[in-house]
Formats: structure tokens, C-alpha cells, sequence
């Protein structure tokens, strides 16, 4: 259940890369396929774009017309990846509650990353801090869907 806790904390600050890591784990075969749609994130165009839809949405971010993570459709998006995502990773009989899980850690995290971001772009700036946690969320994200990929036991 810590993995779908995880990936709900990735999805509170970027809508879309919970699903680009569960596409890339899920054609690693580092997860089981047992989800509905997941098997299509094997196909290669279908995770290529999930990966241009998360490159998008971090793009998006740095623009000054960027609407707040907290805005129902941002919440709505993350609630939405954050449910599959940590479905996927949550153990076979316990997929509802890993959906739970992971919605509640994105949404109290998009609250809390809000404060944080606002807080560090007083100071750095809206593109600094942008690069910065488009760093630290794609990392998360890919380390916590495909921990081998990260470990060199791939």
C-alpha cells in the first residue's frame, strides 16, 4: 500500500505522470496488467503518449497563465490518475483500497505542494521551481512504479 500512498503524492503535484509511469511499468512488466485499459499501455504509441501528455502538462506548468493545481479540474485529473495509479500498484485484493489511498495522498499533497511551490517562487521563480519539482515528481514517479528500472536490476 505504500507504493499507491506514493504515487498519490506524485499525482498531487502532476495530474498526468502517475499514468505515464504506470504505462512504462506496465510495459516493463514490473506490474501485473490486471486493470481495465492497462493492457492497451503496452502498446508503445498509447505509452508514448502518455509520456507527451505528462511533458505537456510540466511544460503548462511554467507559463504565467498556469491555473492552480487545486482547481476542480486539477483536482478532479489527479483524483482520476492517482485512483488507477494506485490501483496498479496496490496488491491484487486490495485494488479499491490502494485507489483510495493514492486520491487521498494527492489531494491533501496538491493542498500542501500548492504552499510549497508558492513559497519557493517568491523567492526563485515560477520557471526555477517548476524544473525543479518537474525533477523531483518524474523521478518519484518513475522509481515508485518501476523500482528496478532505478535499482540497475533491470
Amino acid at each position: 500500500m505504500i507504493r499507491s500512498f506514493l504515487i498519490g503524492l506524485v499525482a498531487g503535484q502532476r495530474g498526468i505522470t502517475p499514468l505515464a509511469v504506470i504505462a512504462t511499468a506496465t510495459r516493463r512488466e514490473e506490474i501485473p496488467a490486471t486493470l481495465p485499459l492497462q493492457r492497451l499501455l503496452r502498446n508503445p504509441v498509447i505509452a508514448a503518449g502518455t509520456a507527451a501528455f505528462a511533458a505537456a502538462e510540466m511544460a503548462g506548468d511554467k507559463m504565467k497563465t498556469a491555473p492552480d493545481r487545486i482547481v476542480p479540474i486539477g483536482l478532479a485529473v489527479r483524483s482520476v490518475t492517482a485512483a488507477y495509479a494506485g490501483a496498479a500498484l496496490a496488491p491484487r485484493d486490495k485494488k479499491v483500497l490502494g485507489a483510495a489511498v493514492a486520491v487521498g495522498s494527492a489531494l491533501a499533497a496538491s493542498y500542501f505542494g500548492l504552499r510549497l511551490r508558492r513559497a519557493a517562487m517568491a523567492r526563485y521563480g515560477q520557471t526555477a521551481t517548476g524544473f525543479v519539482e518537474d525533477a523531483i515528481v518524474f523521478a518519484a514517479g518513475l522509481a515508485i512504479a518501476n523500482p528496478k528500472l532505478v535499482s540497475g536490476k533491470a
